[in-house]
């Protein structure tokens, strides 16, 4: 059994990914290629923006917006501890500091509630600039961008959603990557939409920031490649990650609702013995991960093990606990639901391939360990 198979994801549409791939070896344009415009224009059709710049990762779909709104030292961006860390990787690689806001106990996305109080407490502090927010949309499930984008607004800050989970998930009928200013999406292999290699996305309705990405995107270009108005990055997406891209998105729309079948039997088969997803009424969640909660993790995941199936932990340190972030100088028991959430849970695997079979297999399996 594959935590993620994309054997059986290849086997479907090889034929369509290997011309995809001849005709990109054919016409020998491996940078920006027309697969990469094609791909831009059908993902902004897709999420419902007005523009897509494809980019060479989805670290880089959230450090190039945060170069777009030029965040520098002494500004403070607004994100969770329980996330990767590219979250809040890129705010500290631009010398601005990572102010963390604990995360819904229900969702597992930042606490809407606690937001706004941890911008007051920056203001009054008086040491630090607040610039910016970036909500993740944890295992496909898009934060809550109603309440998060009126905070922002009233106390003047962007909105960058980190969507490197979140392609293909809905919140109260608009699609994830087009429910905050900008947004970062990531094609990394594993994600619902991955491609073979590195890769990402940035989606904007707003034409300024569009033109600084783009700009970014070749070193600060302006003109030409050899007129630079601004520092920039190499942050191009390769044509041939596009063309393998083009292949997989025909596809994917019939994989998100084939996701939700795996997730609602998992659902189903385990909502009494483990704490299984919430996803709000109104949302769709594009499963990125399937997580669930148990108070003996370690002794659930050993048999799991012994049955032969495999199993992850995203994520086992909270952000503010990690090395690389001690200079922020946060504490254990500082985010209490992130600190929990990060004892109690492990994922299960989650495919649109998975059979019913190999579901009933996992299922029995936590059935038998968890109780």
């Amino acid at each position: 059994m594959q935590f993620i198979d994309l054997k059986a994801q290849q086997q479907r549409i090889k034929a369509k990914i290997d011309a995809n791939i001849q005709t990109v070896l054919e016409h020998g344009k491996y940078i920006q290629g027309p697969e990469v415009k094609e791909l831009e224009a059908k993902l902004a059709e897709y999420v419902g923006v007005d523009y897509a710049i494809g980019v060479s990762s989805g670290t880089d779909a959230l450090l190039m917006p945060l170069l777009a709104y030029n965040v520098k030292p002494g500004d403070a961006i607004f994100t969770v501890p329980f996330t990767f860390i590219a979250t809040a990787e890129v705010v500290q690689l631009l010398g601005a500091t990572s102010v963390f806001v604990d995360i819904d106990p229900e969702t597992y996305n930042m606490d809407a509630s606690k937001l706004e109080e941890a911008i007051l407490k920056v203001k009054s502090e008086g040491k630090l600039n607040p610039k910016g927010i970036i909500p993740v949309d944890l295992f496909g499930q898009p934060a809550d961008y109603d309440e998060i984008n009126t905070i922002a607004k009233k106390h003047g800050l962007f909105v960058l959603e980190d969507a490197a989970q979140g392609f293909g998930g809905v919140y109260k009928g608009k699609r994830a990557c087009s429910l905050a200013d900008v947004a970062g999406a990531s094609f990394f292999p594993a994600k619902p939409l991955g491609t073979y290699g590195d890769g990402g996305m940035c989606f904007t309705n707003d034409k300024d920031i569009y033109d600084k990405l783009l700009s970014i995107r070749v070193h600060g270009q302006g003109t030409n490649k050899y007129d630079n108005i601004r520092v920039g990055i190499n942050g191009r997406l390769d044509t041939l990650m596009a063309a393998i891209l083009l292949a997989k998105f025909e596809i994917f729309e019939e994989e998100i609702q084939l996701r939700q079948k795996v997730a609602n039997r998992y659902t189903e088969g385990l909502n009494d013995v483990v704490k299984t997803p919430y996803v709000k009424d109104d949302n769709l969640s594009a499963w990125a991960q399937y997580s669930i909660l148990h108070p003996e993790r370690e002794r659930v995941l050993e048999g799991l093990k012994s049955d032969g199936i495999p199993a992850a932990i995203y994520y086992p340190k909270p952000l503010h606990l990690q090395d690389a972030f001690v200079d922020l100088g946060y504490a254990y028991g500082d985010f209490p639901i992130s600190e929990e959430m990060a004892s109690k849970i492990f994922s299960i695997p989650m495919h649109p391939y998975l059979s019913e079979a190999d579901q009933d297999l996992v299922i029995n399996s936590i059935r038998k360990h968890a109780k």
